[in-house]
């Protein structure tokens, strides 16, 4: 992927996000402000206004973090994958490092995120025939002030579009879905897991 479609993707999805912020705001002050809908929304400050969190008063713990995703393609992309006769060369290989990559530059990417000094990525890619797409799963390790949970995201998000941007030639139908967080550790809220959120 050329330099500038890259810092065009990073440009698009900054906007959406704050947008997205926008957005956020006005339905919070659509409601009865005797509810004080912002204090559920750490990224917003008493004013309704978008803000980063201090989390410096906030005791060091371990974080973790696990997401997943996929990508859906045509029967012969994922030959081509799995076979390792695509002309780019080891796909999976070059996602899974592009995934570790992501983890570390998710700061740079998502407005309100903090640098966070990661412990350890994993980015793990399997292929499933039967369903005729490669899964990603996404490790996030770190020793610090506020969770991991962004970092496994996009690190599934960015492994997948690596995958779509190698085998795009031959299908560019392929769709990228089921991005969604299985698992967090640590902090003030403890553990949480997809379907048993009351841990």
């Amino acid at each position: 992927m050329g330099a500038f479609n890259l810092t065009r993707q990073v440009k698009q999805y900054t906007v959406f996000h704050v947008n997205f912020l926008k957005h956020t705001r006005a339905t919070c002050m659509d409601k009865d402000s005797s509810k004080s809908t912002h204090s559920n929304l750490s990224h917003f400050n008493s004013a309704g206004e978008a803000h980063m969190v201090d989390v410096g008063d906030k005791p060091v713990t371990q974080r973790i973090a696990v997401a997943e995703g996929r990508i859906v393609m045509l029967p012969e992309t994922l030959r081509l994958i799995v076979s390792g006769q695509h002309g780019k060369g080891d796909v999976l290989g070059i996602a899974r490092v592009a995934g570790i990559m992501a983890a570390k530059k998710t700061s740079e990417l998502v407005p309100l995120c903090h640098p966070l000094a990661i412990s350890k990525v994993t980015v793990d890619l399997q292929t499933d025939e039967a369903a005729r797409a490669v899964l990603c799963q996404a490790t996030v390790h770190t020793s610090g002030q506020t969770g991991v949970e962004m970092e496994a995201l996009t690190a599934v998000q960015i492994a997948l579009l690596t995958v779509y941007d190698m085998c795009k030639a031959v299908d560019r139908g392929m769709v990228m879905t089921d991005v969604r967080l299985l698992e967090k550790r640590g902090g003030k809220s403890g553990v949480w897991r997809r379907g048993n959120e009351t841990i």
